[in-house]
């Protein structure tokens, strides 16, 4: 396989997988050995094992992070701040790419970003949707409600009214407060009810706040 063939077999796919180029007639091993020429020569990124997105300037397409994530570790959903920056509940852009799943958890590094996968119980694995990011692509994304669930359940003391002042959320108007309390009670997790309880008083102030300007 020459450079253009895997240029026409990508075509606008933001990341591929090896698999996408071994069908039909071909060697498997040197269909490895050439991705691997391509890695080392910069043409291609390796994102982990099996798993590429073309270098610059050979993109169509800009790969997102969301869908690199959900592409690196399949079965997860970005969550946590990086979800609630995307919805512009904190006010921060966060550098790493949270995700949730059910699998081991783990750090990468890679060309196209950092990614943390953070591991919780199956019967968590609620509150999400495929999101539309443009340009073709799409992610597993939580909710805002389970965003910000995620974010207090995985982190220790993150049921404080001090954490979550530290959080300094905003835009409180886009939680559905009967959503986020009902996820709440049905995790059967005291902390996050507790932490519920002081959400729904931030939102209250944020709502004042608006109105005495």
């Amino acid at each position: 396989m020459v450079f253009s063939q895997l240029l026409h077999a990508i075509d606008d796919e933001p990341v591929f997988e090896t698999g996408l180029l071994l069908s039909g007639d071909v060697n498997p091993l040197d269909v490895r050995k050439q991705l691997s020429r391509w890695t080392a020569s910069g043409k291609i990124y390796q994102l982990r094992r099996g798993l590429y997105s073309l270098a610059p300037p050979y993109q169509k397409v800009i790969p997102h992070p969301f869908l690199v994530a959900n592409r690196l570790q399949p079965g997860s959903y970005v969550s946590l701040q990086s979800a609630l920056a995307y919805y512009g509940m904190i006010p921060e852009q966060v550098p790493v790419t949270t995700s949730v799943s059910s699998g081991r958890p783990e750090k990468l590094r890679t060309p196209l970003g950092q990614y943390d996968f953070r591991h919780v119980g199956i019967g968590w694995l609620r509150g999400y949707r495929q999101i539309d990011l443009g340009n073709g692509q799409k992610a597993f994304v939580a909710t805002p409600e389970k965003a910000l669930l995620d974010q207090i359940y995985l982190q220790p003391g993150g049921d404080s009214a001090a954490y979550l002042h530290e959080l300094r959320l905003q835009s409180l108007d886009k939680l559905d407060l009967d959503q986020i309390r009902l996820l709440a009670h049905e995790a059967k997790k005291p902390r996050l009810i507790r932490a519920v309880n002081i959400i729904q008083q931030l939102a209250e102030e944020e709502t004042k706040g608006f109105e005495s300007l």
